[in-house]
């Protein structure tokens, strides 16, 4: 017994030498400052946690918040994080002993010649009741680096799922955006079909009278079935924006067959905002979730690693057996029935052909690969961080641009007007402004719609200001427990 014991506290006494590498965040050579932009003001204090409510459109805030609880990508990878909590709870238990409880009743006949004792030969019964106890020493951390492994998927998974909620939550704004700037196409070609529409009932008004020639009233109806013409495919537009964004706002198939309606707002209607987080390129590193997202599957496979490494080593399992064995129900319990016994056992790997190492450089490889895919995420992340500034500052120059423009073509229309009323220029002349100006219309709405898309990738790019509350509720700063 005290054998037993020494062995026991002398094992405990090691268990301490985990095998396997430390965790290290691989080295990243970021900028200390971003390059200059022709960025709005950074505002440190303002509340970015729901960035898509500075667009100040309530009916954009209703279809984020539904598409962030009701849209399926959502819910699947919420579902994965369930999946991984119960990974690390399981994996908690492992490190626990194990209790089982066994009760056994047989009836059996012994023959004379195999009785150790004369007289005791015949049939009887016998009954049992026994607890066992199991515990495995984690001598070489192979239980802690499972937990390590678990720990890490679940943070892994609660990234993924924190990079799924911000691309859900982006691609709703930007198709919203692209929905009202279709329907606003479609609204001036409309208005500008029954302006035509007008023109060429006076153009045949004036045939009629003697005023106009045929060449005037063919031109106007020319330039009125070109306009019509391009409704059917802005239509289609406006249609297919609604049925991307209904199912972005997890709308369920009946609704999709049925009539959609996201509102009537205009983008004219959405606010760009004056501000944005103040943030360094480590400040982007810290909050993307796809960063973070790869970072803990590199953590993962480093703790494999561990694993495999254990898995090569001898396991400790000690074991303790306490239960009453009787010929009769009645004496189960009584004190001459006991049974006990202690016992620890030694097992592992002797000859395995290469398994076991195969096992430890697979376990090698795979966190080689997860290093690798941090840092394309990393690489990634920085060049859409560059693309989303250039396309701002693109856009915000383009606003300008088709500003002036709009505002030359509208003066031209207005003389061309002016002229054709008092006779000194032709129909053609009218239509060809009139054509322009609508053209310029239609750019200027895609040029603010450009505008406002920029805005919310850019957004995205950064990680969503304030994304990293959403996790929050998974592990605390420390890295504590799933709770």
């Amino acid at each position: 017994m005290r054998k037993l014991l020494s062995l026991a506290a002398t094992t405990i006494l090691i268990t301490g030498c985990a095998v396997g590498p430390e965790y290290e965040r691989p080295e990243t050579d970021l900028p200390d400052e971003w390059p200059e932009h022709e960025l709005f003001d950074t505002a440190e204090d303002a509340d970015w946690q729901e960035w898509w409510t500075h667009f100040d459109d309530p009916e954009l805030d209703d279809l984020v918040e539904r598409a962030l609880g009701e849209n399926l990508d959502v819910r699947l990878q919420a579902e994965r994080v369930m999946e991984a909590h119960a990974r690390l709870g399981l994996a908690d238990a492992e490190r626990m002993p194990t209790v089982d409880a066994q009760a056994e009743a047989a009836r059996e006949r012994q023959p004379e010649a195999t009785s150790p004792l004369p007289g005791t030969a015949g049939t009887g019964n016998l009954f049992s009741v026994s607890g066992m106890l199991g515990y495995e020493l984690d001598l070489w951390g192979r239980l802690a680096s499972q937990r390590e492994a678990a720990e890490a998927m679940l943070l892994e998974s609660a990234f993924s799922r924190d990079a799924v909620r911000l691309n859900v939550a982006t691609d709703v704004v930007t198709t919203y955006i692209s929905l009202r700037a279709a329907e606003e196409q479609l609204v001036l070609t409309q208005e500008t079909v029954r302006s035509r529409q007008r023109s060429l009932d006076i153009e045949e008004a004036r045939y009629e009278e003697g005023s106009a020639d045929a060449l005037a009233v063919r031109q106007a109806r020319s330039d009125l079935e070109a306009t019509r013409a391009s409704l059917p495919p802005m239509r289609e537009q406006v249609m297919t924006l609604e049925s991307a964004l209904a199912v972005l706002v997890g709308a369920q198939p009946g609704e999709l067959l049925g009539e959609l309606d996201f509102g009537e707002g205009r983008l004219r209607e959405l606010g760009l905002p004056d501000a944005m987080p103040e943030d360094t390129p480590a400040d982007i590193l810290r909050r993307r979730p796809d960063i973070r997202a790869a970072e803990a599957g590199l953590m993962a496979s480093t703790a494999e690693i561990g694993i495999a490494e254990a898995n090569r080593l001898p396991q400790v399992r000690l074991s303790a057996v306490l239960g009453t064995a009787a010929t009769a129900t009645g004496d189960l319990f009584t004190g001459p029935s006991e049974t006990w016994g202690l016992g620890a056992s030694v097992g592992g790997p002797l000859f395995d052909f290469g398994r076991s190492r195969a096992q430890v450089e697979t376990a090698e490889s795979l966190r080689a690969q997860a290093e690798t895919q941090y840092n394309i995420t990393v690489t990634t992340a920085f060049r859409e961080v560059r693309d989303a500034l250039i396309a701002y500052d693109m856009s915000s120059d383009r606003i300008e641009a088709v500003g002036r423009q709009l505002e030359a073509i509208e003066d031209t229309r207005d003389m061309s007007q002016l002229q054709y009323d008092e006779g000194l220029t032709g129909r053609f002349e009218l239509l060809d402004a009139e054509r322009a100006l609508l053209e310029a219309e239609l750019t200027a709405v895609e040029a603010a719609r450009d505008r406002l898309t920029a805005t919310a990738t850019l957004f995205k790019a950064m990680g969503g200001a304030g994304w990293e509350g959403h996790t929050a509720h998974v592990f605390d700063a420390e890295g504590a427990d799933a709770r």
